[in-house]
């Protein structure tokens, strides 16, 4: 037997090219990119070599913590499979993920490839070491701007961290208690722990957020500041105390850090810490839908390919009935959360290079953000779940991939700030910066050019504008209690749009048929309409799903 094709006796959707087969990522993509990347030799890469590994990873080779080497000194790294080194030299440079921004690309190139990788391990340690970039590219001084290359894959490959959480605040970035103090002219790093650390032991360099001495209380109060693995004398310069022991993105080394006066830099202004670390923020929250998209699609596609070769009462289960409606499901909430998703980092290309202060443009960016954070993880989640069911007993096995794509699916509602903090960040945006009212602007503009699909783009509407009238009449603790509710409104609201959108831009009446399903389904709670089993039928009853685009 051919060792390369083992794996394929495990999965179904192995040795694909995950990008030439999935045609609706490529049409939407491009919708909002004005073009199509040829990833498909990251495609290809993801769908065999990487997707093995994942599960490797998963499974046998976990990263370990090396406190100490061989000739007695502590050294406080991490050992990484050498084949999952490999696989990140090559994701750095061969396919060059984190380079296009910053080098004549866009983000819609760097947001693709996570998508086709989605294993959240991997793509958090390209996520990190992305923001470290962001920061430095955009604020950092001279010396600072210059290691930007490394982190982007030019010579050597360097590894950036963003260290911000700490246990006793989690995600109440105002509760943090690491500190800055200057000591003859040299900023240093005093404190307990960073919690939540990840690419801990892995860094060359990490942003942390800490507060100077005698800066304000809460978030104001914080910097942000670059902390290099040695000091100028050569010295390590923290600690790591542990890897945490996680149910899944086994591949990112996740752990605890020290601080015993490490050697810092400030990046930027010290009193605007707290607005580059938003913005960090923003682009991990756009990868991370990105990734939760991902390992949605290879959850669908595992699920899909099961049910062409499985029979159950006589026949495949892809000709039975109930079997259509879930797959018609699982792609009509992959799509919709993809289009929201591709909005969202479309008005992010348009305002990343702003500072503060902002324009409504970057205010606009950020609620499309949080409102795609939590859309997306939740469909990763329910698809993820329902790709499970599919197989059956199989699902639970841990020998097969559905099981661990579950696992991978489920930080996806947590990592980056869970739906709680989304939903408060949406309320800020909102009532200090009115966001809102760019949004509605946008999407009214949008639905007077829809020929087809004009109705459903006004309940889509009508849906939210009721959605944030609710906040607009209560108090400050009402509007708390119910903001997920409005949260989740207004990302099927956009969703639904978007997929007309894309609809339109394409010509395309498949694309306005989804979103009149999507609607219905997300927007008013009602069952598939009768006419959906055609609709399943057309697009999963052949060997492709792409079927109808």
């Amino acid at each position: 037997m051919n060792v390369d094709e083992f794996y394929g006796h495990m999965s179904n959707a192995y040795g694909r090219n995950h990008f030439e087969v999935d045609k609706p990522f490529q049409l939407i993509l491009g919708h909002f990119a004005g073009r199509v990347p040829d990833l498909a030799p990251l495609g290809a890469f993801a769908g065999k070599e990487l997707y093995e590994l994942a599960d490797y990873v998963d499974k046998t080779a976990r990263p370990r913590l090396v406190n100490w080497s061989i000739n007695g000194e502590r050294v406080d790294g991490v050992w990484l499979d050498p084949s999952e080194r490999l696989a990140l030299e090559r994701l750095f440079r061969e396919f060059a993920v984190n380079r296009s921004p910053y080098r004549g690309g866009s983000w819609f190139d760097h947001y693709a490839a996570i998508y086709l990788i989605s294993d959240p391990g991997i793509a958090c340690i390209l996520t990190v070491t992305n923001q470290t970039a962001y920061a430095l590219y955009k604020y950092g001084d001279d010396e600072q701007k210059g290691l930007v290359g490394g982190l982007i894959g030019e010579g050597p490959v360097k590894y950036g961290a963003t260290w911000f959480t700490e246990l006793q605040g989690g995600s109440d970035l105002g509760a943090n208690l690491v500190g800055a103090n200057q000591e003859k002219g040299t900023w240093r790093i005093v404190g307990d722990t960073k919690y939540f650390a990840s690419d801990a032991g892995l860094a060359d360099y990490a942003l942390v957020t800490a507060r100077p001495q005698g800066a304000p209380a809460g978030a104001k109060g914080l910097g942000l500041f670059l902390v290099p693995r040695y000091d100028s004398g050569g010295r390590r310069n923290f600690d790591v105390r542990r890897l945490k022991d996680k149910s899944a993105t086994a591949s990112v080394p996740t752990g605890e850090v020290e601080f015993h006066s490490s050697e810092a830099k400030p990046v930027g202004d010290v009193r605007n810490g707290i607005y580059y670390t938003m913005e960090n923020l923003m682009v991990s929250r756009l990868a991370n839908s990105f990734g939760a998209l991902g390992v949605a699609r290879k959850a669908f596609l595992e699920a899909y390919y099961y049910t062409q070769k499985r029979a159950a009462f006589g026949k495949l289960l892809v000709e039975h009935p109930l079997v259509q409606r879930d797959l018609l499901d699982m792609e009509v909430y992959i799509e919709g959360s993809l289009a929201l998703a591709l909005k969202a980092v479309s008005q992010f290309e348009r305002s990343w290079k702003e500072s503060p202060p902002y324009t409504d443009a970057y205010h606009y960016a950020r609620l499309l953000t949080h409102i795609t954070k939590n859309t997306t993880a939740e469909m990763s989640a329910y698809t993820t779940k329902m790709a499970m069911e599919l197989l059956g007993g199989l699902g639970f096995l841990n020998e097969y991939p559905v099981e661990r794509l579950h696992r991978e699916a489920l930080i996806t509602p947590i990592w980056e700030g869970p739906s709680n903090i989304q939903a408060l960040d949406m309320l800020e945006v909102i009532a200090k910066k009115g966001a809102h009212v760019t949004m509605l602007e946008d999407m009214k503009g949008l639905q007077g050019k829809f020929v087809e699909g004009r109705d459903v783009a006004a309940l889509a509407l009508k849906r939210m504008e009721e959605a944030l009238a609710s906040l607009s009449h209560s108090d400050d603790v009402v509007a708390q209690f119910f903001a997920k509710d409005v949260l989740n409104t207004l990302g099927h609201g956009v969703a639904t749009i978007m997929l007309l959108e894309v609809g339109k831009g394409l010509g395309s009446r498949r694309f306005v048929t989804v979103a009149r399903l999507y609607a219905g389904r997300f927007l008013e709670g009602k069952p598939y309409p009768a006419e959906s089993l055609a609709i399943a039928r057309q697009l999963f009853a052949i060997d492709e799903f792409v079927q109808g685009v």
